[in-house]
């Protein structure tokens, strides 16, 4: 980068935003964390844990100079566990999903985030559920046990791309999401975040100020619709929100 870029006022911002998120995030989520293992001697559950995780979301996503804007909130309604499918677009879609959406979840995601320091230990605690994609015995005993926890009254969260996209366009999706959603027989309500692709690219500590968008469809039933219906309609409510 040369130094006109680096003297370009947006830059300056974005170099400010990154030193702020690290230099008074790092304690701040050393000091959550601590919270965290005290409050495992009232409350087991992970419902402490995951608040703690929104509260956490919320002060980063602050730090960083991203404001949320929520649509459709009305749509999530407590009866009954549902499973939240989102697009995924960046490393900040997972902020603005647990920092805002107004409802208890656990993640359904892959095992390797469950090994970075504090925030991974922080994810064990509260009981969310790790896939190993590379073992497809492993993954479908997961997804099993996610369908169970589900059946017993928890709403679960995926990112049916499996990954983040680079263009922001759709990627494929993976079968897995929606054997979880048939084997549970819970309403699938469908999410697309916007505006996070750029806040930190991939490989990057640098972060961007920005404006996000967590739009939340209607949630509609999985009962007697195939996997690949189920993977069509969400396709479709997802590409609807996006263009709102």
């Amino acid at each position: 980068m040369d130094a006109r870029a680096v003297n370009h006022p947006y830059v300056k911002i974005m170099y400010l935003r990154s030193i702020l998120v690290w230099t008074a995030g790092l304690p701040v989520t050393g000091v959550l964390f601590t919270i965290i293992l005290l409050s495992l001697l009232v409350d087991r559950s992970g419902r402490f844990v995951h608040a703690i995780g929104a509260f956490w979301c919320r002060i980063i996503l602050g730090l960083a100079g991203v404001k949320v804007r929520v649509i459709g909130r009305e749509n999530i309604t407590g009866d009954g566990p549902k499973i939240f499918l989102s697009n995924h677009q960046g490393a900040f879609d997972i902020p603005v999903l647990q920092g805002y959406i107004p409802s208890q979840f656990r993640w359904v995601a892959k095992k390797s985030l469950f090994s970075i320091p504090v925030v991974g230990w922080s994810m064990t605690l509260a009981g969310y559920i790790g896939i190993e994609r590379e073992n497809s015995k492993k993954a479908l005993k997961s997804l099993l046990l996610a369908a169970k926890k589900i059946k017993e009254g928890t709403s679960v969260l995926v990112f049916p791309e499996g990954t983040r996209s680079t263009t922001g366009t759709l990627l494929p999706f993976k079968k897995g999401a929606f054997l979880l959603a048939r084997k549970s027989g819970a309403d699938i309500v469908p999410l697309a975040v916007d505006g996070t692709r750029d806040i930190m690219k991939k490989g990057s500590l640098m972060m961007a100020p920005a404006r996000a968008t967590l739009s939340i469809g209607k949630p509609f039933s999985t009962k007697g619709k195939t996997d690949e219906e189920l993977m069509q309609k969400t396709l479709e409510e997802i590409q609807n929100l996006l263009r709102h």
